[in-house]
């Protein structure tokens, strides 16, 4: 409490912790009629100076109470606990009682409501516990337990204000509505799975053309109606995805979880500019490549690294005498520049990306959808499971909305700040790279540095992740016995095998029990020694489910960005390093410019470091510039004079040829 001075007998104080025990116990050894120097010593307690709880002031007239209060016992619109307390001596007036509260002033301090709460550790209550918490979509046989999350009554009491302004926010979302103010953007990846929910005819029609469009396609691929050039009587055999961030980890997360084991055809991913990463990849498709289909994904046609693959890739069929064009697949943003160079060069296919339909919620879009149907997937299912997730997750309610369970979680166990991180397992080897994909879908929503009024928040959720049950030869150890500064999300799978196909290893025991053992028995380690946990158990993985939980995630996101009060949709943060990434290529070329025209003196000038800066009248970016020469010399691309690299002063640089074009 902090003391603000005043009348006669009367003090205001602002709390920011409604039932701690600390504050009841000093209140309790103040007399009934307190003066107003026994307030001021009173524990003081602060908000986290990002935001302002949402909390109340309370005037209090000579009071004193012996007990905590609940949040629930409070009176209307007061953030101290009045429930108890006499009633002529408490008056609650909300605050900010003029002035409006913007939505970061009504984040609350978790801290306080915590109330250094116990986790439940009696077996008959926290059986108790797991009934009233856990959630059951019957058709998608998809379960989410949150029993293992600390969050109390209280808790859940006090964030309903701010869940209720959530879903309000994902209805106006759905609805059309500016989702990404930053851009200027309407957010749409919901309507992709329902097309009937958007906003106008048009762009209904749009997506219900992509995906015919996509299913033709890929039903023509596959079936051999539309063949390889130089084979007219065989088929396609394998494809190369070219992309990056969203335009890969989706598709590369569902392939790794849904492709037969004999695929109709074989996908391969070209996901970096890593030139060695590129080779493997070609080197690996062999005398297949004339069989093979290039997928290239970019939704501004511009990003570099796709850019890069494509070059890449269109090098290696100029070598083997192939026309790229016939074995091309474009997917991109109509009229972008790989749209138009698709276009102009007359490749096989081109399918569109969405203004409104941001990289990393891509999946059901012709971005995902291609690639799977291709390898045989049944995406149909796929958008029918998202869709069915879609429903569960507007409906109004915590304790009825998986999604909401799950943005509840997180907010108690990071403090609505990312105090922890999110530690993802999955027990099922096909959902190994769920983590990765949600590595992107949370961190690139999540991670902003100011919310939507402008405050410096620097919010975020860091996921990382492996697979069970090698996480209890990986870091499990950690988990267990280290620094607590996670809370890990379990993604159990009920079915170890097809029907039929089970075996016992011993009496009683097949091998995938050994698997179910390791993840509870994880599980309640981790709960023993007070570290918290979420399940989320799917009875198969099969393109309905993994639709599902493709959408359950991406609701969960949207309704914490909103709790949180950012926005989920941009990432001004990428393109910062995009930008920077850019500014060192300019200086590359600049400092190549420099070597090259000193080589080409009569007799040859090396040059220093120094010298290299200040001709490139960028002496501040003198350690820049030495790293460009340490990765052009590893290259062979410059030679060093004299000295080496692990001493930068020494160093002397030249070119062996010079390049008269270039001065």
């Amino acid at each position: 409490l902090s003391h603000k001075g005043g009348g006669e007998g009367r003090r205001e104080a602002f709390s920011v912790l409604s039932s701690s025990s600390s504050m009841a116990m000093a209140m309790a050894r103040l007399p009934l009629s307190s003066p107003a120097s026994s307030l001021a010593k009173l524990p003081s307690l602060h908000a986290p100076s990002h935001s302002s709880s949402p909390l109340s002031f309370c005037h209090v007239n000579s009071v004193s109470c012996s007990q905590s209060v609940p949040i629930s016992a409070r009176a209307p619109g007061c953030g101290l606990g009045c429930g108890g307390w006499p009633s002529k001596s408490v008056v609650c007036a909300p605050v900010h009682a003029v002035t409006s509260r913007t939505a970061s002033q009504q984040l609350t301090d978790i801290n306080a409501l915590k109330n250094k709460k116990v986790l439940e550790v009696d077996p008959v209550r926290l059986w108790g516990r797991y009934l009233e918490w856990l959630y059951q979509h019957k058709e998608l046989g998809l379960y989410v337990d949150v029993s293992r999350i600390g969050f109390t009554d209280e808790f859940v009491v006090e964030m309903e204000p701010l869940f209720q302004r959530a879903f309000q926010a994902m209805d106006d979302l759905e609805g059309g509505a500016i989702a990404n103010p930053d851009e200027g953007r309407m957010v749409g990846h919901y309507w992709l799975r329902k097309p009937e929910l958007a906003p106008n005819a048009f762009l209904r029609k749009q997506i219900e053309d992509t995906l015919d469009a996509v299913s033709k396609f890929a039903r023509d691929i596959v079936s051999g109606k539309i063949k390889p050039p130089l084979c007219p009587t065989g088929h396609f055999t394998q494809v190369v995805s070219v992309g990056i961030g969203g335009s890969a980890l989706g598709p590369q997360f569902v392939a790794e979880a849904l492709a037969p084991d004999n695929p109709s055809l074989k996908i391969r991913f070209i996901d970096n500019t890593d030139p060695a990463g590129i080779d493997h990849q070609i080197a690996q498709l062999g005398p297949e490549l004339f069989s093979t289909l290039v997928v290239v994904i970019s939704k501004s046609g511009g990003t570099p690294e796709t850019r890069n693959g494509l070059l890449e890739v269109q090098n290696a069929f100029r070598e083997r005498g192939l026309d790229f064009p016939k074995q091309g697949v474009a997917i991109t943003q109509e009229n972008s520049l790989l749209d138009n160079t698709a276009k102009i060069e007359g490749w096989l296919a081109r399918f569109p990306m969405f203004d409104w339909v941001g990289g990393r919620t891509s999946e059901m879009s012709a971005v995902g959808l291609l690639p799977a149907a291709l390898q045989g997937i049944n995406i149909k299912e796929m958008l029918e499971g998202a869709a069915a997730m879609d429903e569960a997750t507007r409906v109004h309610s915590i304790r009825k909305n998986p999604a909401a369970l799950l943005a509840l979680s997180w907010y108690w166990a990071s403090d609505g700040a990312g105090s922890k991180d999110m530690v993802v397992l999955p027990y099922k080897d096909s959902l190994l790279l769920f983590s990765r994909y949600l590595q992107q879908l949370v961190m690139e929503s999540l991670g902003k540095e100011y919310d939507l009024d402008g405050n410096q928040v620097n919010q975020g959720l860091t996921v990382y992740g492996n697979k069970g049950s090698t996480d209890q030869h990986a870091y499990i150890q950690q988990l267990r016995e280290g620094v607590h500064n996670f809370f890990t999300t379990f993604i159990e799978v009920l079915r170890d095998r097809p029907p039929g196909h089970d075996w016992e290893l011993e009496p009683g025991v097949t091998c995938g029990d050994y698997l179910f053992g390791m993840l509870q028995g994880t599980r309640s380690a981790l709960y023993a020694n007070k570290r918290e946990s979420i399940t989320v158990t799917v009875e198969d993985v099969n393109p309905r489910s993994v639709g599902a939980l493709i959408a359950l995630y991406e609701r969960a996101v949207g309704i914490y960005a909103s709790l949180v009060n950012i926005n989920a949709y941009h990432q001004p943060g990428v393109e910062a390093g995009k930008k920077a990434a850019a500014e060192v290529l300019a200086l590359q070329k600049r400092v190549l410019a420099v070597i090259n025209e000193a080589s080409c003196r009569d007799p040859v000038e090396a040059l220093t470091l120094e010298q290299i800066a200040q001709r490139c009248q960028a002496s501040h970016q003198i350690e820049m510039i030495y790293k460009i020469i340490s990765h052009m010399e590893a290259n062979d691309r410059v030679l060093i004079a004299e000295g080496n690299c692990g001493s930068p002063r020494s160093i002397k640089v030249f070119t062996e040829e010079c390049n008269v074009e270039d001065l």
